[in-house]
């Protein structure tokens, strides 16, 4: 298996390394901490990663002051 095109968000600096980086392989997105790219990664569903990033979108998820 070939390695994964990694990304990261447009909003993070370039320089930036520590993000959350993904990937699309196959049916799956994988997800890994770009301070530690060694590290075995985390896969969802292409369904969960769509409703999670809705929620985000549309202001469902949002973090505590």
């Amino acid at each position: 298996m070939s390695e994964p095109k990694w990304r990261k968000s447009s909003y993070s600096e370039a320089s930036a390394n520590a993000c959350v980086e993904i990937a699309t392989t196959g049916p799956l997105i994988a997800l890994r901490d770009s301070k530690h790219p060694d590290l075995p990664w985390a896969t969802v569903s292409r369904r969960a990663w769509a409703e999670f990033t809705g929620a985000l979108s549309s202001g469902l998820l949002h973090p505590e002051a």
